[in-house]
């Protein structure tokens, strides 16, 4: 038995967390089948995500939101499965939502909530912002002795987040997208740089990374990259379905910077030894 075989999911995101919950229910059971411990899924997936499926917070029907992450918490106990299940979170009064994960653990409990840090957006009005409010903290969990790091979407723009994680320890970061219904000209961007991106940031930390994607089209398929940042496991461009993966902290891949990351990672940017040489400080000279 592996250490943790994870399943990843993609499904079309719908408007009406009624539609979603039937996608969530069929890819659980799908990943309990494959025998996986832990069921990875997209950004705002239970909700939809507000300025696309959803164009205000006023759509929201939080009793039906909290009827299907119940339902959800059920399911995982009857299956002994683990979920992350990206969702919007409610706060109180004019304060507009989080964009979270939800990790649930085997037993249907929510064991804790990622609120993504990085909304789009220039100002409080502008992109994400104008629909969401910003998260404070990095989040992380463990599951069969594998320690987990989460983030949402354009978090994945700011490597500073990836090597914090690395800081605290991870071997698996979990990275939801919503990067779907986009142009054909936005697709291909995407599918050149989003996998470029988590493949540096996997290799860098020496990590796995999992993400994935609705399917509306046009979007990128989900990834899972080991921490030689390859490319390991890929799904079904704009089809729905359940990528699992083996993941292993222990697996011998190269790692190029295994001698001097720690040191680098506490402030000391050189390898080896300094030298005191006249030479080397006068930056002006041949």
């Amino acid at each position: 038995m592996p250490k943790l075989r994870l399943a990843t999911s993609q499904f079309q995101v719908e408007k009406h967390p009624g539609r979603n919950i039937a996608s969530i229910v069929r890819h659980m059971r799908t990943a309990k089948r494959r025998e996986a411990h832990l069921i990875h899924f997209p950004e705002a997936c239970l909700t939809g995500y507000l300025g696309a499926e959803l164009k205000s917070v006023s759509e929201t029907d939080w009793d039906e939101v909290r009827e299907c992450v119940e339902a959800v918490r059920e399911l995982a106990r009857e299956l002994g499965l683990s979920v992350v299940l990206g969702a919007n979170h409610r706060l109180t009064g004019e304060h507009k939502p989080h964009n979270s994960l939800y990790v649930i653990d085997e037993k249907g409990r929510i064991e804790t909530r990622y609120d993504k840090l990085f909304c789009t957006g220039s100002s409080d009005n502008t992109g994400d912002l104008k629909h969401y409010s910003p998260g404070s903290d990095l989040v992380t969990f463990t599951l069969r002795e594998v320690k987990c790091g989460l983030l949402i979407c354009h978090d994945f723009r700011y490597p500073e987040l990836f090597r914090e994680y690395k800081k605290r320890g991870v071997q698996l970061m979990l990275v939801s997208f919503h990067n779907a219904n986009m142009t054909a000209k936005q697709y291909r961007h995407y599918l050149m740089s989003v996998p470029a991106t988590l493949q540096a940031a996997a290799a860098s930390n020496y990590y796995w990374v999992s993400a994935n994607n609705g399917t509306r089209k046009y979007a990128w398929p989900n990834l899972v990259i080991d921490p030689e940042g390859w490319i390991v496991n890929k799904a079904r461009t704009h089809r729905p379905g359940v990528l699992v993966t083996d993941i292993d902290p222990a697996v011998n891949c190269y790692d190029a910077s295994v001698a001097w990351r720690d040191r680098c990672m506490q402030g000391t940017y050189h390898s080896g030894r300094l030298v005191c040489d006249g030479r080397s400080r006068d930056r002006t000279v041949l």
